[in-house]
């Protein structure tokens, strides 16, 4: 049997390696937050990772042994044989290039390599203390629970990030008070930041030396980072920020100290991770308060949050800028929209009476609001509105939000993959109702969004039924929802489909559509699809 316990101890390496590289990826994925790691295990796919087959034959395995020690070698020999079918199915997602593994930072290392070592010692020595069945116990105990060290690990690391992460906040905080000649310029919202900065940035660029956050950089470590490494002699500092608790926006503002606070709308994103709804609103007004006596706020008045929240009589904003639609509470809004597939139009106008014609050469009408805002900082730091509006209309826009690109098979396919919100979800929707050929969506469920998750996604169930004649959803969380809101809005229940694997998708899609149709691939879909579907 010895031949067989080199086998078991080779395998059982392999397989507690895997678990170790997994369980640190998905950390590093979440950002090494609890709530955002915590809420993983309420989607379908959190959950699978111990509602499967493995995990019960395994649990099974410890049952049976504490009552029947005698079955010992009967385990032992089924245990390897499951363990041989996880390496087999390991290579197998190697192979097609599907293993999750953890960017290897320092951090992720050391949380690898301690966690390897802690798992190693307490094989090494279980043995000298238990029989053999309680000691096969205890290694599929410590193999089906290794997260509970993985995590370990990572709670220990916070206090050592903790402080690393406030020598560098403190470093990067002493370079922005040293530039007094320095304007900051801040954004949050739930959607439409990365718009709203690469628009401004656009703008602002061509008369002001300026300096960005780079794409999904929004996060303090970040941010810091950028100013650290690229701040320079710019005019002007661009920032996007974002957060998944209250506290960390108003760090960030310690940090970069904005005079000018831009506020893009706020929705139920991240629902999950605030707690309710209430927290996200004040959440995102940190930066709002922040701003200094003579800083400037820039609302979206159109939202419904921005707008109870700016009309509460205990909420004062100091010196704020209304943008919207309504000319009754708007300082700056929009008349007559009309869009197109690549550009769309509007009438700008004013309180003091100012009417401009604008141009946008990019697609979604939905950015109006971001373009406002822009346009309204921009208008603010010295520019006339006739000379943004003539920057406007010489720059084609590529947004991230919404990217056009050249399908196989004549096929045009709308990648609006760059992040997923209602918002966004409802917008990027809205603009493929413009084509008028056969529409076709792909999309998995939204994540994040606790309580309020089952009725936004019966809402986008019922726009996918104005809009698309099929819809191609690829988690199964709250499919239900988004099919029973879009049959309740007409649409045929064969046309809305739970598809999880991606190379079934495709057939899907080239069973149903033909040259000239188009494909929205809305969310976080896998980068696999997209090398199906899109010309490099």
């Amino acid at each position: 049997m010895d031949i067989w316990f080199i086998i078991f101890l080779i395998l059982l390496i392999i397989v507690l390696a895997k678990r170790i590289l997994f369980w640190t990826y998905l950390w590093q994925l979440k950002e090494y937050h609890f709530k955002r790691f915590l809420d993983h295990f309420r989607t379908g796919q959190g959950r699978q990772i111990f509602l499967n087959v493995f995990i019960g034959i395994k649990l099974l395995l410890v049952v049976t042994l504490l009552i029947r020690p005698n079955l010992f070698q009967w385990a032992f020999y089924l245990l390897l044989f499951i363990y041989l079918s996880e390496i087999l199915k390991f290579g197998l997602e190697i192979f097609k290039k599907r293993f999750l593994k953890p960017s290897l930072t320092a951090k992720a290392i050391l949380i690898i390599l301690l966690s390897a070592g802690m798992i190693v010692l307490m094989i090494a020595f279980t043995p000298l203390k238990m029989s053999l069945s309680l000691a096969l116990v205890f290694i599929l105990l410590l193999d089906t629970f290794s997260f509970v060290i993985v995590s370990v690990f990572v709670v220990c690391f916070w206090p050592i990030t903790n402080f690393f992460q406030k020598r560098l906040l403190k470093k990067a905080a002493k370079k922005i008070q040293a530039r007094n000649n320095l304007t900051v310029i801040a954004i949050t919202g739930s959607y439409g930041k990365t718009t709203t900065k690469e628009l401004l940035y656009a703008i602002l660029s061509q008369k002001f030396n300026v300096l960005k956050t780079r794409d999904h950089v929004n996060a303090e470590i970040g941010i810091a980072k950028t100013i650290l490494n690229e701040l320079k002699d710019q005019e002007i500092f661009i920032v996007e920020t974002g957060a998944y608790e209250r506290g960390k926006i108003r760090q960030v503002c310690k940090v970069i100290r904005p005079g000018i606070g831009i506020l893009t709308g706020i929705n139920q994103q991240h629902l999950a991770t605030f707690g309710n709804q209430d927290n996200i609103v004040k959440a995102k007004f940190e930066l709002i308060d922040s701003l200094p006596e003579n800083g400037l706020a820039f609302l979206n008045i159109d939202n419904e949050f921005i707008q109870a929240k700016s009309a509460d009589w205990k909420y004062k904003v100091r010196n704020k800028i209304l943008i919207g639609s309504q000319a009754g509470l708007a300082n700056i809004w929009a008349e007559h929209i009309t869009s197109q597939k690549d550009k769309f139009s509007f009438v700008l106008k004013t309180k003091e009476g100012q009417v401009v014609d604008f141009q946008i050469n990019m697609p979604g009408a939905h950015n109006v609001t971001n373009v406002l805002l822009a346009i309204a900082v921009s208008h603010h730091l010295g520019l006339s509105y006739e000379q943004i509006a003539q920057m406007l209309l010489n720059t084609q826009f590529k947004q991230k939000a919404i990217d056009i690109k050249k399908g196989k098979d004549g096929l045009t396919i709308i990648d609006a993959s760059y992040s997923a919100n209602p918002d966004g979800v409802f917008s990027a929707l809205g603009y493929l109702g413009l084509w008028d050929t056969k529409n076709i969506l792909v999309m998995p469920s939204l994540i994040e969004l606790g309580s309020a998750s089952k009725d936004v996604h019966f809402k986008i169930g019922q726009k996918i039924a104005a809009v698309c004649d099929l819809a191609i959803i690829l988690k199964t969380d709250h499919f239900k929802s988004i099919k029973d809101g879009a049959v309740s809005a007409g649409m045929p229940a064969e046309k809305v489909l739970y598809i999880p694997n991606i190379q079934e998708v495709y057939q899907k899609i080239r069973e149903y559509s033909a040259s000239g149709d188009t494909i929205m691939l809305e969310g976080r879909v896998p980068e696999k699809l997209k090398q199906l579907l899109i010309i490099e």
